[in-house]
């Protein structure tokens, strides 16, 4: 039986080089990304965390930096303590020119079968990526609800 994993495809009217900015600065992170900031040097073996308002809610490693065109980092929940025995995943930025366009392919992959990480994952990047989305081609973030993050487990 195969483990399971996450795929998002979506198309961005913007540029590879763009795009990568995006993933990979706060500043742009914390409009997408309900307000949480990255933090690394991108470089293959440093850490990444993911925080929101000062606290780490989220870190890993770099596993893969080839800019513009691939992103790859460990993720480990920090969170909600019913996450924090959820095994390690991985996440795999994909940045491939389509035309005018930017063809973005999010994998998300690690989970254990019946886990609850999967389900806030599967329920967040949707929200997070449209975000991105929407940022890069109008300049303006949806207002999705917060709420979307955590839909999907039961954390309080």
């Amino acid at each position: 039986m195969s483990k399971p994993q996450f795929v998002y495809v979506t198309y961005i009217e913007t540029t590879p080089t763009r795009l990568w900015e995006a993933l990979t600065s706060s500043e742009f992170t914390k409009q997408y990304w309900f307000g949480a900031e990255v933090k690394s040097d991108w470089k293959i073996g440093s850490p990444f965390a993911l925080l929101l308002d000062g606290e780490t809610t989220d870190s890993g490693e770099i596993l893969e930096a080839d800019p513009p065109r691939r992103l790859s980092y460990s993720f480990k929940h920090q969170k909600y303590e019913e996450l924090r025995g959820e095994p390690i995943s991985r996440v795999v930025f994909t940045i491939e020119p389509f035309g005018s366009l930017v063809r973005l392919t999010v994998l998300h992959d690690g989970f254990v079968e019946g886990g609850k990480y999967f389900g806030a994952v599967s329920n967040g990047w949707p929200a997070i990526l449209s975000g991105l989305k929407s940022l890069l081609e109008s300049g303006k973030v949806l207002a999705i609800p917060h709420a979307a993050l955590n839909k999907g487990f039961d954390a309080k």
